[in-house]
């Protein structure tokens, strides 16, 4: 028996990683269109619904599994999610939190369907339809996100979210302050620790999902990218939050304190106060991806666009020579102290404007300067 189930566990992992390995091969090679063509839409679907309904129970159980839902719903677009935020192209940084504001809501489907369905033929449909709504929304020929926030989150939820987004954002505050006191946070620790595993587990991941969402709709709206990135960040971090809470629940759900540790994991990463996805994405997943290098290269063009943002192009364009002397490095022109004396001789050429003050005169003014016989009424 126990050789029958690894044997079965085995073949099941390499279905997975066979599906996993479509999916990747597909969004490599296949050139986007947009997901204009509805035929298009309508044959993916039509092929969906005829291999979740007439697929042998035999293949199915292998296939349509958990792992492969994971892998294909949450792993894989981590991955991209974590190259989008590393590239120096800002373009896919929409893209992909584009999927994961779809994707947070799944995951909160997710979280009361799995109870709900017991049956063995019920659960192949479920995680079938799963499987294939999540690789919908990336797949290059339907770009089911980008349609979707095209259709229903540009024109209707965007504006009618930012209002909504404001009074959470207060709320957060609010909550942040109350917190802050030990009473209040062991009150609610207390309460908490009383619910029902499965309603734990729905609020955890509603705290994870929801604000997120919320803040990501609003956010792909904008011109600005460093919200979509920040977000984009976070969704990539708290995806892999989410796989290891997934796997883990089975063993670790019934000890108290579990889902404890995931609410405050997961406002570690959201609140802005802490920064805890950037932190964790630049330490854990960026060297586990390889893409140190192309996170390097994206810093600086971002340190680059701000630094043109926020000086005026003469002093920006002296600014940018003098990096560059210092990352070359070949020449005696590349030490610290040359480069902060040539930084500085150009102050003097620079004129200041003047600034009256609501006492006194002027730098350089000398007009109205007042004398014994200055009439003071």
């Amino acid at each position: 028996a126990i050789i029958a189930a690894m044997k079965e566990a085995v073949i099941s992992l390499c279905c997975s990683l066979g599906v996993l390995l479509v999916v990747s091969l597909g969004y490599k090679y296949i050139k986007p269109n947009d997901g204009q063509c509805v035929k298009i839409h309508l044959v993916y679907f039509a092929s969906a619904i005829c291999l979740v309904a007439f697929l042998p129970t035999s293949i199915a159980q292998y296939v349509f599994t958990e792992l492969t839902v994971s892998l294909v719903g949450a792993m894989y677009p981590v991955y991209r999610a974590t190259r989008a935020v590393c590239s120096p192209e800002e373009d896919d940084d929409k893209e992909w939190l584009q999927y994961w504001m779809l994707g947070g809501v799944l995951f909160m489907i997710t979280t009361w369907v799995d109870d709900v369905i017991k049956q063995n033929s019920v659960d192949k449909i479920w995680l079938g339809s799963l499987l294939f709504l999540f690789y919908w929304l990336y797949f290059p020929l339907t770009c089911g996100a980008l349609v979707v926030y095209e259709k229903i989150t540009a024109p209707y939820l965007g504006p009618k979210l930012k209002p909504l987004q404001r009074q959470m954002n207060n709320f957060i505050i609010y909550l942040q302050q109350m917190l802050s006191n030990a009473f209040h946070l062991y009150l609610v620790w207390i309460i908490f620790m009383f619910l029902p595993a499965g309603l734990k587990r729905i609020i955890a991941i509603a705290i994870g999902t929801v604000y997120p969402t919320i803040c990501s709709i609003t956010a792909v709206a904008t011109e600005e990218i460093e919200d979509d990135t920040y977000w984009l960040t976070y969704w990539s971090v708290y995806g892999c939050l989410f796989l290891i809470m997934d796997v883990s629940e089975d063993f670790l759900g019934r000890i108290p304190g579990f889902y404890t540790l995931i609410i405050f994991t997961t406002i570690y990463l959201m609140l802005p106060m802490f920064r805890g996805a950037d932190k964790i994405f630049r330490k854990v997943l960026v060297p586990l991806a390889g893409l140190q290098e192309l996170l390097m290269l994206r810093d600086a063009m971002v340190i680059k666009k701000q630094m043109l943002k926020d000086l005026d192009p003469e002093r920006a364009a002296v600014l940018q020579k003098s990096i560059a002397k210092f990352f070359d490095g070949s020449t005696s022109d590349s030490d610290p102290a040359v480069l902060k004396e040539e930084l500085m001789t150009g102050w003097g050429t620079i004129k200041l404007p003047k600034i009256r003050l609501p006492f006194g005169k002027a730098e350089g003014d000398d007009s109205d300067e007042p004398n014994e016989k200055t009439n003071l009424v």
